[in-house]
């Protein structure tokens, strides 16, 4: 490499020293450098980026949504920002004030603090485990432990009232398929009307990580549903459009918008489309469907995540205490 350094600096000196000059000048810089161990200096930013975009490929291999990779994305990048060392050098201590300043500055729940310890756990271990680093900084952060507070489900009174406060088929149709499937959102506006199967009164939906699963819906969805396909004019796939023209599918966030309404309109608090799934989770299993049911019809990996969903209803668990015990 000396060699090297020596013959760039004689080119680039070519032109204004003659050949014994430049011998001259090649041999008192080899002597400079005799007792000098020289290191390639690498672009950190470059091999940083590299590394995370390695991970993100893998994770998008793997079937993570778009949605979830840039969440990731942005989530280590800030912090490798922040810490402004090399991955490589990146150590438990690094990570613990990120994240101890990172609360602080801006306010934020255990639950963030701990997700982001998630994602950090989840970039480092891939790099352990690629041989990229020889052990990962986040093993000695343990998980934060978080308040659980207990969420709301839709009472059934909650239900008929959002159902009266309807002026649109689309909207009870709409209402009635998520309180009967508990399908996700993103499930929701990507269904297509070929999807339905009302003789059977299921239909597929495409679920986290591309895979598909049969969803039910009882008799009162199957019969709103039908009206509002019936009275639709256009020529659209989708199963649920807008309600002007063009007709175009109905995204995530127009479905989250006319739920808030719908719920100011009926007084029924804090409705979105995920309170519906907890709700229909938690009703199974007071009604005694076996969790690992539960846990296929919400399309969960993981039993826990299906626990998570579910509230036991407390006058169950008192009349289960009257039962077994006393």
């Amino acid at each position: 490499m000396k060699d090297k350094i020596i013959t760039e600096i004689q080119n680039k000196m070519a032109r204004l020293l003659n050949h014994k000059q430049l011998d001259e000048l090649g041999k008192v810089i080899n002597a400079a450098l005799s007792s000098v161990e020289l290191v390639v200096k690498t672009d950190n930013t470059v091999a940083n980026q590299d590394l995370l975009d390695a991970f993100l490929s893998a994770k998008r291999i793997e079937g993570c949504s778009e949605k979830s990779i840039k969440y990731y994305e942005s989530t280590i990048k800030t912090m490798i920002e922040k810490v402004a060392q090399p991955i490589r050098q990146i150590s438990t201590d690094h990570l613990r004030t990120y994240l101890s300043d990172y609360q602080k500055g801006r306010g934020s729940s255990k639950v963030t603090i701990d997700n982001m310890r998630r994602i950090f756990s989840s970039f480092f271990g891939w790099l352990e485990d690629e041989d990229y680093i020889l052990k990962s900084p986040v093993r000695r952060i343990h998980k934060i432990k978080t308040d659980k507070p207990i969420k709301e489900t839709i009472s059934d009174e909650g239900l008929e009232l959002l159902r009266d406060t309807c002026d649109q088929m689309r909207d009870l149709a709409l209402i009635d398929l998520l309180a009967s499937t508990g399908i996700r959102v993103g499930e929701l506006v990507g269904l297509n009307r070929e999807d339905i199967n009302f003789q059977e009164r299921e239909c597929v939906v495409l679920g986290k990580g591309g895979k598909e699963r049969l969803v039910y819906f009882d008799a009162r969805t199957k019969i709103h549903l039908m009206n509002y396909l019936e009275q639709r004019k256009d020529s659209n796939p989708a199963l649920f459009v807008s309600l002007s023209s063009p007709f175009k599918r109905l995204q995530i966030g127009g479905v989250e918008t006319r739920l808030r309404e719908l719920g100011k309109r009926a007084e029924v608090n804090k409705v979105h489309p995920h309170k519906f799934r907890r709700t229909l989770a938690t009703r199974a299993i007071d009604k005694g469907m076996p969790i690992e049911q539960v846990q296929q019809l919400l399309g969960h990996v993981k039993i826990d995540t299906t626990m998570h969903y579910a509230m036991v209803n407390q006058a169950n668990v008192k009349n289960s205490h009257r039962k077994f015990i006393g």
